[in-house]
């Protein structure tokens, strides 16, 4: 009898801890938690801001180094200078969409506070 018991108390204890914390709201309240967590840390983390700031920057001085090509050789006599300043406007282009979109998913990080120098999106090349 007193197994019995011992065997019904750890199945009760089993089944208390499966219900609350093995369900899909209590995953779903550690997922909430954890993103507000390291959003917090994101948003105070210098480290995290040089970061996203140093890769702004990067992509800025690609994206404009190749507008600058496209710019030289678009109109050139030369097929092959056309085709130079084509290539170069399809990684301008690129560039801008990876730019644009690398901004939208860390604009938490600026929170309002944005240096002079990055700019809140990069335009295409027509």
């Amino acid at each position: 009898m007193k197994e019995l018991c011992i065997g019904l108390a750890i199945a009760l204890v089993v089944l208390i801890f499966m219900l609350l914390f093995v369900n899909p709201m209590s995953v779903a309240s550690w997922n909430t938690w954890r993103y507000h967590i390291r959003k917090a840390d994101d948003t105070t983390n210098y480290v995290t801001r040089k970061q996203v700031e140093d890769t702004c920057r990067a992509l800025i001085t690609s994206f404009t180094s190749d507008k600058l090509r496209y710019e030289q050789y678009a109109n050139s006599d030369s097929a092959e200078q056309r085709s130079w300043g084509e290539q170069a406007k399809m990684r301008a282009n690129n560039t801008a969409a990876q730019y644009n979109e690398y901004v939208l998913k860390n604009s938490f990080v600026f929170d309002g506070n944005v240096p002079k120098d990055i700019r809140a999106e990069l335009e295409y090349l027509d």
